[in-house]
């Protein structure tokens, strides 16, 4: 894999600025015409004036246009004597690496691939070019992945280039399962590092298995030399989250564990909880959590924005902590205004909020949510008034889709682009639908179920994007309103609703492959007009409507056992909102479960 960047496409080298520029002015560079012209010329060796000499080759070059953009040369050519300006020996450096470098220098463009990526950014770190240092670092981070990510967090640290160490890390950390189980450098780590990763608090694991075995991978590479440091393995994991029966049979009777004295204080210390949390008694007694049993800080978190509950439109915002197991609700000066049947769709941190109904007025309003400054804004209106409306993000752009403007339902949809804050209309559906759900499957948009204003609907659509068509799906099993639906592991799932009659607890399934519709697992409640996302690669359904009132009720469907688990509910009853995940944000801990130490005793149920 290679890259080519041109100068049209990039700025300067911010270090290298005339002194002249000023934050007045903006910042100008050389016409890449000009710079083409000046390569030419040290091509055909006009005007050259010093030569960069390696073992298999030499190099005619202008000193001023090296020493512009390298403090090495800059230096060479500025205070050696003058004889020695024209002749420079550099075996340090490869000759096919200077000659990309010396091209650089020239076009600000330059080839990176993964064979050399290392040695080219360490060639600029030894010349002291930071222009290229950053391409450098760019490039590695566009490239990082499972198989190479603990080498380059540790050519981070090496180069000391804490922009590229951090990066790695907290991939390593977000990706710590697949990592774990996969990555080959896993078992190469020194002691300090590894324990270093295990133990932090944001490791992305739903729970410690794989923590503990990854210590054991680790220590099995080199038994002989790392069996010693099983009880300071066993510190980093967090032991009191383990089910009891994979602790007492994987951990407690290990090999590794019972032939250690010093894992014996920690294994007495992981039984006194297990004992002291079967034992208490929540409703009397506070149980402050120990280390061994602290939540880790997740990864992703679902939030849940406004809807409906007791009559009137809601401004709440719930966060759900899949870690601590707990929703937090957030503080009202960041609530969003009462709104509910809106849609919703996320890019980046930022969430919008689309069209909806205050118990008054059909909207065509939408708002932006940003989750790290914490702030509201408002973005241009859609050309429709829309509550009861479809949305999904697909490349960076919301599609909305049907709803219901006061009036009548509707087929039309439209998109937003967040660069031009602007709605442009799309093909219009096949079919009027409002409270429909819609999902984003390899590349397609599905859509599904919803009413016409006459009847619920067990009709479903695909959009193509690039065709801008609409193509009708094979129907539904059931016909669902208040439907909500979403893609996982290939499939679209969708949940519940209402069929005209009853809400529905029901769930099924669609194969784009097969091109069939099969039923899966029925959730414990029937719900309508509830949220739905997938976490920790199970889909959670939140709160709705089941016939008679707002709920809170909670659970999440585990594929593998096609079987439903209940989870922690609401902080109140509540229908018609949206629930949406966003990952990886820096501030994360403005959202979590803050009292992580007193929640020991409200899991204990959970132990099996």
């Amino acid at each position: 894999m290679a890259t080519h960047l041109h100068l049209s496409e990039i700025e300067c080298d911010q270090n290298h600025h005339s002194k002249n520029d000023s934050s007045e002015n903006p910042k100008r560079c050389i016409s890449y015409e000009a710079m083409k012209n000046l390569h030419e010329m040290r091509l055909s060796n006009t005007l050259c004036d010093a030569t960069i000499s390696q073992k298999d080759c030499s190099f005619r070059v202008h000193r001023a246009i090296l020493s512009s953009c390298s403090d090495y040369f800059r230096t060479l050519f500025t205070t050696t004597v003058p004889s020695e300006k024209d002749y420079i020996s550099l075996h340090e450096i490869r000759s096919p690496i200077m000659e990309r470098i010396i091209k650089y220098s020239y076009l600000r463009e330059c080839e990176i691939n993964e064979q050399d990526m290392f040695e080219m950014y360490a060639a600029a770190d030894f010349l002291g070019m930071p222009g290229l240092q950053k391409r450098c670092v760019e490039f590695i981070k566009s490239v990082i992945r499972i198989q190479n990510c603990i080498t380059v967090m540790l050519y981070g640290r090496q180069r000391m280039c804490p922009e590229l160490y951090d990066f790695a890390r907290r991939f390593i950390l977000a990706n710590f399962v697949a990592v774990a189980s996969k990555c080959d450098d896993v078992v190469h780590l020194a002691v300090d590092d590894i324990c270093d990763i295990l133990s932090d608090d944001f490791l992305n694991t739903k729970d410690d298995e794989p923590v503990w075995e990854c210590c054991i991978r680790w220590i099995e590479y080199d038994p002989a030399n790392r069996v010693k440091h099983v009880a300071r393995l066993m510190e980093t994991v967090r032991l009191g989250l383990l089910r009891t029966e994979y602790f007492l049979e994987r951990v407690k009777e290990h090999p590794y564990v019972l032939e250690c004295n010093e894992t014996k204080p920690i294994v007495i210390e992981t039984l006194t909880f297990i004992y002291d949390l079967d034992m208490a008694n929540t409703k009397k007694n506070k149980m402050k959590t120990p280390s061994l049993a602290i939540p880790r800080v997740p990864y992703d978190l679902i939030f849940t924005f406004g809807g409906w509950s007791d009559g009137l439109p809601q401004s709440i915002i719930e966060i759900y902590d899949t870690r601590a197991d707990r929703w937090v609700e957030v503080e009202a000066n960041c609530r969003t205004e009462h709104r509910a049947y809106y849609g919703c769709a996320v890019i980046g941190s930022n969430v919008y909020c689309i069209g909806g109904y205050d118990g008054v007025e059909h909207f065509n309003t939408c708002r932006k949510f940003d989750a790290i400054s914490m702030m509201w804004t408002e973005i241009a209106p859609m050309h429709s008034r829309r509550c009861y409306v479809s949305v999904v993000e697909m490349d960076g752009l919301i599609y909305a889709m049907g709803g219901f403007d006061g009036n009548s339902r509707q087929n039309t949809a439209e998109v937003y682009d967040p660069q031009s804050n602007q709605w442009t209309m799309i093909a219009p559906m096949h079919y009027l639908r409002s409270d429909a759900d819609a999902c984003v499957l390899d590349g397609k948009i599905y859509i599904v179920g919803g009413f016409n204003g006459q009847e619920c609907l067990n009709t479903a659509e695909m959009y193509d994007t690039e065709k801008n068509e609409w193509q009708r799906l094979p129907n539904m099993i059931t016909r669902r309103s208040g439907v909500s639906c979403i893609a996982h592991k290939g499939t679209v799932n969708v949940v519940g609703g209402f069929n005209g009659l009853i809400r529905m607890n029901s769930c099924e399934r669609f194969d784009p492959i097969t091109q069939r519709w099969q039923a899966f697992k029925d959730m414990y409640y029937p719900r309508s007009n509830f949220g739905l996302e997938v976490i920790d690669d199970m889909i959670f359904a939140i709160g709705g409507y089941d016939g008679a009132s707002g709920i809170s009720n909670t659970e999440c469907y585990v594929t593998e056992q096609d079987q439903w688990l209940e989870a922690t509910d609401l902080n109140i009853c509540r229908s018609a909102f949206k629930a949406v995940v966003i990952c990886n944000l820096p501030n994360i801990r403005d959202y979590i479960h803050k009292e992580r130490e007193s929640l020991a005793a409200d899991r204990r149920s959970a132990r099996k």
